[in-house]
């Protein structure tokens, strides 16, 4: 029982500190998340063995400031998108045909690639807000960060609900035994379902870009957590780290949100460009 109220207590206290961070003001947003991403380079460079995470994490700093002051549009990132997606296919690649990930630990590829920028377009996805046709005043919409976190909250939650419920065929069962593709479909329906709620109150998307939101998160953010689950089976631990109590460590909350990041960005790209 113990246990179960510090997981629920390590948990309220991480949904309130990104609630009130992400919605209060941009500094606070932009802190958060540069304070998150520290951690995870942190946490991560410690599951793969680097030694100098310190100027990673510096570096991260540097360029979160950076694009702080700087505000660029979504689409002069493209590129950084388009790069995080291709090496993260790369990584899926690997992960179905059983091939190591240590083989890229030399270059440093991943901290860079699959941390760092990854963070860098969150920080700036809201500035989505300034490229919508539907409204006049163009300022960033952090409620965009705000929905996705629950999209993916959603996805997790009934994942495992419908996973424990019904599951029966294992999804990837040499990375993650406990994951189905029973799970993974109910995770996905629920998720497409949340997000039709949350276009009634964010209306800034339509109900077309929420639901396709969905299922990228549905599909990618599960991936994510599959890619985290080899990192860490590699490295022979069952956590990155232990700053949340019952829930392990940053990374291991946040794996499946850096991971579709790089995906939403291209996609909201191409949607507001060409739809």
């Amino acid at each position: 029982m113990s246990e179960n109220i510090t997981r629920a207590s390590s948990g309220a206290i991480y949904v309130a500190l990104l609630l009130f961070c992400t919605l209060f003001s941009p500094i606070t947003f932009h802190i958060l998340f540069t304070v998150f991403m520290c951690l995870s380079i942190y946490e991560f460079s410690k599951m793969t063995h680097y030694k100098y995470y310190y100027l990673f994490a510096i570096g991260g700093i540097a360029i979160s400031v950076l694009f702080f002051f700087s505000q660029l549009p979504p689409a002069n990132l493209i590129y950084i998108a388009s790069g995080c997606v291709v090496f993260n296919i790369l990584l899926v690649f690997n992960l179905f045909n059983n091939n190591s990930f240590h083989k890229y630990h030399k270059t440093y590829s991943h901290l860079f690639l699959y941390i760092t920028l990854p963070f860098i377009l969150l920080l700036t996805l809201p500035n989505f807000g300034n490229v919508l046709p539907n409204i006049t005043v163009k300022e960033p919409k952090y409620e965009i960060v705000l929905a996705i976190f629950i999209m993916i909250w959603c996805n997790d939650t009934f994942a495992y609900i419908v996973g424990k419920s019904i599951g029966k065929h294992k999804l990837l069962e040499r990375v993650s035994p406990k994951k189905t593709i029973e799970g993974f479909l109910g995770g996905m329906l629920f998720t497409v379902i949340s997000s039709v709620i949350i276009s009634q109150f964010y209306t800034f998307f339509n109900v077309t870009l929420w639901i396709i939101t969905a299922i990228i998160i549905a599909l990618f953010g599960t991936l994510g957590d599959l890619v985290e689950s080899k990192f860490k089976r590699e490295a022979g631990i069952k956590d990155s780290g232990n700053i949340m109590p019952g829930h392990g460590g940053i990374l291991d909350r946040l794996d499946s949100v850096i991971f579709v990041i790089p995906f939403l960005y291209l996609i909201y790209l191409i949607y507001f460009n060409y739809a």
